[in-house]
């Protein structure tokens, strides 16, 4: 049975640039596409005249036009669309957990003229909602590149590693080289130590799975920053990350780090939820 990806949908530019890096990885892991397209009640279409039913026929009408223009893309897969009604971020992950999606797709900025779904907060609160692993790509990036190095920072946190698994599963379908990111916040040997634990702990990892790699150590005095900087320095095509990372001497994310990543990332954000477990390495 296919895995199904499941892509936001607002038609602005940035929605349809989500659903062109849904295409590429949907050919490569052979998998289902399906867009959600919300219909946000707003109380001034009572003042430009215009219906519930009239906005939902336009919307269909587009929807259906973007699945007949990706379908041919699909090899191995098949595109289609659900419409909801209520909040954007709800109404879609409701549906995910619905269609049991393994990845969510969204962009994150942009407008429409038709809707304006996806700015500002909705990204946040689509990752802060959901279990399921969520890419959120920026209005701007270039549709046509493929997944060729993914930034993968490590740092004090259990949690930390959490995302390994989906990180080398995406590397294999794409055959990418993923950058293991040591990210140092402090000068304390025994918390650098700990690091550098963890790093061989996911190289292991990485081998184990025949996943290309090479590791490095960063000074960073803000992690989003280190990391987006390193990111664009090596021409990275994602950028993968927990929804809790190590905030100073805390544990909290999606605090300002992972808003920040999430928000201003130039680079495609791979946004892996924290599990709870007891012990040993969650991959």
């Amino acid at each position: 049975m296919n895995k199904t990806l499941l892509v936001g949908i607002d038609f602005s530019d940035c929605s349809v640039n989500a659903l062109e890096h849904a295409v590429s990885l949907a050919e490569k892991a052979e998998a289902n596409i399906k867009m959600i397209w919300v219909n946000k009640p707003d109380n001034t279409r009572n003042l430009i005249d215009i219906s519930n039913e009239e906005v939902l026929h336009e919307a269909e009408k587009r929807l259906e036009g973007l699945a007949s223009k990706y379908q041919p893309r699909l090899k191995n897969g098949k595109i289609d669309f659900i419409t909801r009604k209520g909040k954007v971020y709800k109404e879609l992950v409701a549906a995910a957990e619905e269609f049991d999606v393994f990845l969510i797709l969204i962009g994150t900025h942009g407008s429409s003229g038709f809707e304006e779904f996806w700015i500002g907060s909705n990204a946040n609160r689509i990752v802060s909602a959901t279990e399921r692993p969520v890419i959120t790509i920026r209005g701007g990036v270039d549709i046509n590149r493929t997944i060729e190095r993914i930034v993968m920072p490590i740092d004090s946190t259990i949690e930390s590693r959490q995302k390994v698994p989906i990180t080398a599963l995406l590397a294999k379908y794409f055959n990418a080289e993923v950058h293991v990111l040591a990210t140092h916040i402090t000068s304390v040997k025994d918390v650098r130590d700990r690091i550098m634990e963890y790093v061989k702990q996911v190289e292991r990892y990485l081998e184990e799975n025949q996943v290309r790699y090479l590791v490095k150590e960063v000074e960073a005095g803000n992690i989003s920053d280190s990391v987006v900087d390193y990111a664009t320095t090596i021409n990275a095509n994602l950028i993968s990350i927990m929804d809790e990372q190590e905030k100073a001497a805390s544990n909290i994310w999606l605090g300002p780090y992972a808003q920040q990543m999430v928000n201003h990332s130039p680079i495609p954000v791979l946004v892996v939820h924290a599990k709870n477990y007891i012990a040993g390495i969650a991959m």
